[in-house]
């Protein structure tokens, strides 16, 4: 049985060399169940995904730019990967203080292939089990991660993935921990 995510709100964010499928499957498994997504981004305007860094594909409509949202805007986070896109993000001062927040607030985050770099930056890392693209490995376990070689990994409300093949098993564990809410009492 699917989970209902009705009523829900999920924050993407995202920059530009997004990867296509890890922006574009979430978003319509969160959708297809119930939930309507807003892609937060740097700036306003459109940003240009990519196919593995190299291959440029669809531009998508930035629906609210990082400086103006807040955790109480949402109802959970997707942090879809690229290596750019992530790359991008991870320096950018008010994105990582609203990744921090929207964790900080108990709600559950959805992280793949490179996505899980901005929970490395930020210290969400620390004491979780995660996955990730395997160059990230070294980085998460620096950051006080047990990194897994797994294809989907859920811990304290946050769920982690490789890479494009394992978006099934990433989707379906999102959308239940999205449609599950508050993890705050487990981040304790």
């Amino acid at each position: 049985m699917t989970k209902s995510l009705a009523g829900k709100t999920i924050a993407i964010l995202a920059a530009k060399g997004v990867e296509e499928i890890e922006l574009t499957s979430p978003r319509e498994a969160i959708e297809a169940a119930g939930g309507r997504t807003e892609l937060v981004s740097l700036e306003a305007g459109e940003i240009q995904s990519m196919k593995g860094d190299i291959e440029p594909q669809a531009k998508y409509k930035v629906d609210r730019v990082v400086a103006d949202v807040k955790a109480s805007d949402y109802d959970g986070l997707l942090l879809p990967g690229g290596t750019v896109n992530p790359d991008t993000l991870r320096t950018d001062k008010a994105a990582m203080q609203f990744v921090r927040d929207i964790y900080d607030s108990g709600k559950p985050i959805a992280a793949i292939c490179h996505g899980p770099w901005s929970l490395s930056e930020t210290g969400i890392a620390k004491g979780l089990k995660m996955t990730s693209w395997p160059s990230l490995r070294h980085e998460l376990t620096l950051a006080g991660a047990e990194w897994v070689d797994e294809e989907c990994v859920t811990d304290k409300g946050v769920v982690t993935s490789r890479n494009p093949d394992d978006l099934p098993a990433f989707n379906k564990k999102m959308v239940e921990e999205f449609a599950e809410g508050d993890h705050s009492s487990r981040r304790k």
